[in-house]
């Protein structure tokens, strides 16, 4: 196909046990990113904001920013951290990263810049809380740039009608288990209120920190072995996933990957996003990551 479409849709009635309310979208834009007519910066619904994808744009002059893949990764954290500033929304509140980049190469200057963002707060630091977090390698990025990011936001005070003052009643909580790789740039399973976001998987075995030998299906294998180790560090079930989403270096993989993923669940099976990519960390066949409902919510701070 030349074109892919998914979407995430709000859905104010909730489901059981939740009683219907009238949650509404709230959209903003700021003047301190780039603006565009087919998107709205910031997309806020119940207990989550969705943030449009950033490109290393000067919003004063609409152009891409002078430099290299540093300055471009700057760029685009600066215009989400703008973003969210509009909204009085700390940068620390991001629960899920997606980093587009168009050379796998400049990963490591990349997470160079990443590190000078998150931790952003005290509070954070002290935790060493940094989101989950997803990176693909596009074959191309609009206007040409080297780096585009996007972004989910926990939004505590939620969607009118839901009071502001509840604003700090539902925690970020975020969790690693020794079963699945770590990394020091992501945490593995990142959850607020009844999402529970999953970083990125690649097909490595958590006790050798090495790919796992094989072809796509060993490694795809792997991959749902890492995310079903992290799903259950967190007392929940494969069956519990809600979205995948799935990267394959080679769009032909897609019949083995299919094989080994149905045999992961047991009940309906999420819905999902593929795609084929140009390449992918550690020159890995396949990387998996997901979402999780977490149907008994993050606790109230107290």
């Amino acid at each position: 196909m030349l074109i892919q479409i998914d979407a995430i849709i709000s859905n104010g009635e909730g489901t059981p046990s939740q009683a219907p309310c009238d949650l509404i979208k709230v959209a903003n834009n700021s003047e301190n990113a780039p603006k565009s007519p087919v998107s709205t910066h910031t997309v806020a619904f119940s207990h989550y904001n969705n943030i449009s994808a950033q490109l290393p744009v000067d919003p004063k002059t609409g152009e891409l920013v002078m430099g290299g893949v540093k300055e471009q990764t700057e760029q685009c954290l600066k215009n989400i951290k703008a973003i969210l500033e509009s909204i009085d929304v700390p940068f620390d509140d991001i629960v899920k990263i997606n980093i587009f980049l168009k050379n796998l190469s400049d990963i490591e200057a990349v997470n160079e810049v990443y590190t000078t963002f998150f931790p952003d707060s005290a509070i954070a630091r002290t935790v060493a809380y940094v989101p989950a977090r997803t990176t693909v390698v596009a074959s191309a990025l609009p206007m040409d740039a080297l780096v585009q990011i996007d972004a989910v936001v926990s939004h505590g005070d939620g969607t009118p009608p839901q009071a502001v003052e509840d604003r700090h009643g539902i925690v970020i909580r975020a969790n690693n288990t020794e079963n699945a790789p770590k990394s020091p740039l992501s945490t593995q399973t990142v959850a607020f209120s009844h999402y529970n976001h999953i970083s990125a998987q690649l097909p490595v075995d958590p006790k050798t920190g090495n790919l796992v030998a094989g072809n796509a299906a060993e490694q795809t294998k792997q991959c749902l072995a890492n995310i079903k180790a992290i799903v259950e560090s967190v007392d929940h079930v494969m069956d519990d996933i809600v979205k995948v989403n799935i990267q394959l270096k080679n769009i032909s993989d897609i019949a083995a990957v299919n094989d080994v993923y149905i045999t992961f669940f047991n009940r309906d099976l999420p819905a999902r996003t593929t795609v084929g990519v140009s390449a992918i960390p550690m020159d890995a066949l396949v990387q998996i990551d997901a979402v999780v409902s977490n149907g008994e919510g993050t606790p109230p701070k107290l």
